[in-house]
């Protein structure tokens, strides 16, 4: 019989896409991932597994390039977010139509947080996008996601590991993967010409920017936003990411502190920024890279 894992899968933007390339290496070295909990990102990649759908959402979140993913951005003028995200999620229902938890192949929870009572809430039947959509509201980027009385914002903000919300079976492993870890990050990019890289991003991100009128448009609302930042004068989008990391960083090592999963899968915080989805490939490798060197070091205990 295949040794069984309840999954939990925490939040951290595009890192998140590291996710997938865990479960793939899980499935390769014969685990079975009997139940998954995720917040944010981690509830979306969990849901799509719980619903057997997620290699339709890998095929598609690989092939999107930088354009693509600016594409995506729907700006609104809303003083709750920049963002609001219904032109991204209406493009994930095309591909892979709604399902109700309840009916998903394995058990699945994903987290959220109700700005209004100050509780975490925990989605485990009804609509997927629903949940997911409450899950991912990155406050002050993505606008809140409402359903009656209830304002829900990113699971992150209380519970960035939904390590104990996962369901668990006697003799199954609990295995959490952690998109905060505070370890450097060496990608191929830092190692190579960092002068001529800063110089080629630069001069693609100008263009691709002009692609539209809602990109340029996107583009300066951020400027007028976000003042310049430097060592000395942290800009506002800067200080809010440099001050939510430190937040979810300490709240991810207390968490797994409590929980004492039997394996835990670090990804270095600085692997990739909040966007970085057309970046998929080599996130999802990093997942999948990170997950063996974890499994091989838990093989050998």
């Amino acid at each position: 019989m295949k040794q069984k894992i309840a999954l939990a899968l925490g939040s951290g933007g595009a890192r998140g896409l590291a996710h997938i390339g865990v479960i793939e290496e899980l499935e390769d070295q014969g685990y079975d991932i009997s139940a998954v909990s995720g917040c944010s990102i981690g509830s979306l990649i969990g849901g799509f597994y719980a619903m057997g759908k997620l290699k339709t959402y890998t095929d598609w979140i690989s092939s999107l390039k930088k354009k693509d993913v600016y594409s995506l951005m729907d700006v609104t003028l809303s003083q709750n977010g920049l963002l609001k995200g219904e032109r991204v999620f209406n493009k994930m229902k095309e591909l892979i139509p709604d399902m109700l938890i309840e009916e998903m192949g394995i058990p699945y929870a994903a987290v959220a947080t109700d700005i209004i009572s100050h509780r975490e809430v925990v989605f485990t039947s009804g609509s997927f996008y629903n949940a997911a959509r409450a899950s991912v509201a990155i406050p002050t980027i993505i606008t809140p996601f409402s359903s009656g009385d209830k304002i829900f914002v990113d699971g992150g903000l209380l519970n960035p590991i939904p390590v104990n919300e996962v369901k668990r079976n006697g003799g199954d492993m609990l295995v959490a993967v952690n998109l905060y870890d505070s370890r450097q990050h060496i990608s191929p990019e830092k190692e190579g010409n960092k002068k001529v890289l800063k110089k080629a991003q630069k001069s693609e991100i100008s263009k691709t920017f002009h692609l539209n009128s809602s990109i340029e448009y996107l583009q300066q609302k951020i400027r007028e936003f976000i003042p310049k930042s430097d060592k000395q004068n942290q800009g506002y989008l800067t200080l809010l990411q440099l001050t939510s990391s430190m937040m979810l960083t300490r709240i991810s090592d207390l968490m797994l502190e409590l929980a004492k999963p039997d394996i835990i899968i670090n990804i270095p915080a600085d692997s990739a920024r909040t966007f970085d989805f057309h970046r998929a490939a080599h996130i999802i490798e990093l997942g999948r890279k990170t997950a063996a060197q974890a499994l091989n070091e838990f093989n050998k205990k």
